[in-house]
């Protein structure tokens, strides 16, 4: 569930508990949105104080005593949304049993670190990488090199999971990782997006839900279908690491704030 989908729910709160008239409300959602969206921490405060005071400008005076409701409302949907579904772990524990698993994720440090600490996301990985404890975020293709680096792996053994074409795909493709997975958001539009977008932001697979990436991976001794197809000689070795976006490690992703 996206960030917006999600959010809508407060909305409903604010006109269900607190009598907000619904344009209103709306307004108020789409206002901390925005702000969340382009600043979703800041160094020199912590991610409570900041997301209050975000809460407190959508609200404005008018409905400045319910800030501490509302937000404490909001953040406890945003964990529930964001947590790992039950087949999500599974899927993990099976991956984790063949390849190595690590995370790339965009974002402040301690808002990505909160997030991994509290959906205890960290045992099925055996490497997280967030771009706020480095000079480079996807789709600089340093990053996902610096993953490469720590795992001890080739790039091109690597395959990346993500939902978004500009940073993952592209990110992977610049890398020049063994294969890119696109797991859409939505089905919404999907085919103009693909025809609109450049050969580098291209995947070499997509499907719906990341529950469906076991049919990406051959299951017998062979090497993968897709290195056979594009990068390796007949006798390559399986595949070693499989690179996800944080928010693909969930049906139900947020936008990354």
């Amino acid at each position: 569930m996206s960030t917006t989908q999600y959010a809508s729910n407060v909305g409903e709160i604010l006109v269900q508990q607190h009598g907000v008239p619904e344009n209103v409300a709306n307004r108020i959602v789409q206002s901390f949105l925005i702000n969340f969206r382009m600043c979703p921490a800041r160094p020199e405060g912590g991610l409570d104080e900041w997301r209050m005071m975000l809460w407190a400008h959508a609200l404005g005076d008018q409905y400045a005593d319910i800030v501490g409701n509302i937000y404490q409302q909001w953040l406890a949907l945003r964990w529930h949304y964001l947590s790992l579904q039950p087949e999500v772990k599974q899927l993990l524990v099976r991956l984790r049993e063949r390849f190595l698993l690590a995370i790339i994720t965009n974002g402040p440090s301690n808002a990505q670190w909160e997030k991994i600490h509290n959906l205890n996301i960290t045992p099925y990985f055996d490497h997280i990488v967030v771009s706020g404890d480095l000079p480079w975020e996807k789709p600089d293709h340093r990053i996902f090199l610096e993953a490469c680096e720590t795992l001890g792996v080739r790039p091109i053994d690597c395959l990346m999971i993500g939902d978004k074409l500009e940073t993952d795909i592209l990110g992977g493709h610049e890398a020049s990782l063994g294969a890119t997975v696109w797991v859409p958001l939505s089905s919404a539009s999907l085919e103009n997006k693909l025809l609109n977008t450049n050969n580098n932001c291209r995947p070499d697979h997509t499907i719906k839900s990341v529950l469906d990436l076991p049919s990406v991976l051959s299951k017998d001794s062979e090497p993968p279908a897709f290195l056979k197809a594009k990068h390796s000689p007949m006798n390559r070795m399986l595949s070693r690491v499989s690179m996800f976006d944080m928010e693909d490690t969930n049906s139900n992703a947020s936008d990354g704030s």
